[in-house]
């Protein structure tokens, strides 16, 4: 049955133009094609990288941002409430007024002190300054050292500036090792992305950065798999050379070099739309329509590709819109406050207002001098976004 399965995936009609075969894509007279297998390789590095990024966030990192003068927030501790915190881990984490007061009454405390018990304990659970700062840094030593790459790779490639060369003599174009290690990377980095989900911070846009990993996934594996990948490249470096700008505005943002921040998330912002709005669709999306292949040889994997890249402009649309948002609010105010794309943590609560609304819920902590500043937080990413 899985024999059966894998010949029929892998029929010439679903991954290349009529009157082409596999049989034209093997490596003959010294010159070497793409063969699908070769993506294999991509699991043991994307452990390896995960492996890599662990040691770099430990050993690089948490000293550098330390020495930066990085400081986490005290985070305080609530009161043990059993019957809350039930509550909490197994249906919401942020419940409204109706289950609250509920709750409230089977506790013997006020409304107000349970809703403060679940601000404090949420951002009991929020994490650590230092471990977005190591997170956002690694990211932007990935793709800074990808976009670097990638330009030197393509700079004297013909394609990079004449896009209808993308499909010169398609798909019969040999592959050159330097684009297979590029794509080989790309697609371990994004898998260990994929890996790490579980332990990465988390965003209101989790379920559109999974959806954006996986497309990614599946652009670059079809794309070296049907040698797209002289197109796919372009997509590539398109993305890769706006994402470190993201990374880097957020490293700023949590070192508190608030001017080089705004000023870094300016340049970030025009760079971001004009490479997802204007240069994607007028010149990937446009090349793949109407520079491609001819209409009497589409095949199923011209309309698979295609609507891959449809799904990446969409998010592209979609993280524009929150991103022109923050704009709209840097402008109004001179400075970004928050966010908008990630889940702002509440203000932690003066102890001695806790104490006189319910006692049972001091946890012995120094009371504060007042409600502590706002982390501003950037938008993150392509990933952000690579293909």
């Amino acid at each position: 049955m899985l024999s059966a399965l894998n010949e029929w995936l892998w029929q010439d009609k679903f991954w290349l133009p009529p009157n082409s075969s596999w049989a034209d894509l093997e490596d003959r007279d010294g010159q070497i094609y793409p063969h699908p297998q070769d993506l294999l390789a991509a699991l043991p590095l994307a452990l390896l990288l995960v492996v890599l990024r662990l040691a770099f966030e430990r050993f690089v990192c948490l000293p550098l941002g330390r020495w930066l003068g990085l400081q986490d927030r005290i985070q305080r501790l609530v009161t043990p409430n059993p019957v809350l915190e039930k509550y909490y881990l197994t249906k919401e984490k942020k419940p409204k007024e109706p289950q609250l007061a509920l709750l409230a009454a089977q506790c013997g405390l006020t409304l107000r002190a349970t809703q403060r018990w679940f601000r404090l304990r949420w951002n009991q659970d929020q994490p650590h300054l230092s471990k977005k700062f190591s997170e956002a840094s690694w990211r932007f030593l990935f793709y800074l050292c990808s976009s670097v790459g990638g330009f030197s790779i393509l700079y004297h490639e013909s394609w990079l500036w004449v896009t209808v060369m993308c499909w010169e003599n398609y798909p019969k174009q040999p592959l050159k090792l330097t684009i297979y290690w590029w794509y080989l990377l790309e697609l371990s980095f994004y898998v260990s992305l994929l890996m790490t989900l579980s332990f990465d911070t988390k965003r209101k846009d989790f379920k559109e950065q999974v959806a954006h990993h996986l497309v990614t996934i599946f652009l670059v594996t079809f794309s070296y798999s049907a040698n797209l990948l002289r197109i796919g490249s372009l997509v590539l470096l398109l993305h890769d050379t706006v994402d470190p700008l993201l990374e880097a505005c957020k490293i700023f943002n949590y070192l508190s070099w608030r001017r080089l921040c705004d000023m870094l998330f300016l340049i970030f912002t025009a760079s971001f739309l004009y490479t997802r709005l204007l240069l994607f669709p007028t010149k990937i999306l446009y090349s793949t329509y109407y520079e491609s292949i001819k209409p009497e040889d589409i095949f199923f994997g011209f309309y698979f590709f295609n609507g891959l890249l449809i799904m990446l402009q969409l998010l592209h649309i979609f993280w524009s819109t929150l991103i022109l948002r923050m704009v709209v609010n840097f402008m109004a105010k001179g400075q970004m406050e928050k966010d908008i794309r990630s889940d702002s943590e509440d203000s932690d609560l003066n102890e001695e207002d806790v104490a006189q609304e319910h006692p049972q819920l001091q946890n012995g902590s120094t009371p504060t001098n007042g409600p502590r500043s706002r982390v501003t937080r950037k938008l993150a990413n392509g990933h952000t976004a690579a293909i």
